[in-house]
């Protein structure tokens, strides 16, 4: 399953929003060295239930748009 993504970086709370195909996710981390990146992974391998070893970003490194990729089980 493919996913797409908005970072907010730098937020004050870490929040997700959204269903199915797209997210908009906040996370407290700032963009530097894959800090917010890994923390974009922790949080939504949580909301879906998944271990975060089988996410990854396919597309958007070092961008607020992401594609991640899920694998399933």
């Amino acid at each position: 399953m493919k996913i797409e993504v908005e970072v907010h970086p730098r937020a004050k709370k870490e929040e997700i929003r959204g269903e199915g195909s797209y997210l908009q996710v906040w996370v407290r981390e700032v963009p530097e060295k894959g800090k917010a990146n890994r923390r974009v992974i922790e949080l939504v391998a949580e909301k879906l239930g998944v271990p975060k070893s089988r996410i990854e970003i396919i597309h958007g490194q070092k961008g607020k748009r992401k594609i991640l990729k899920v694998e399933d089980a």
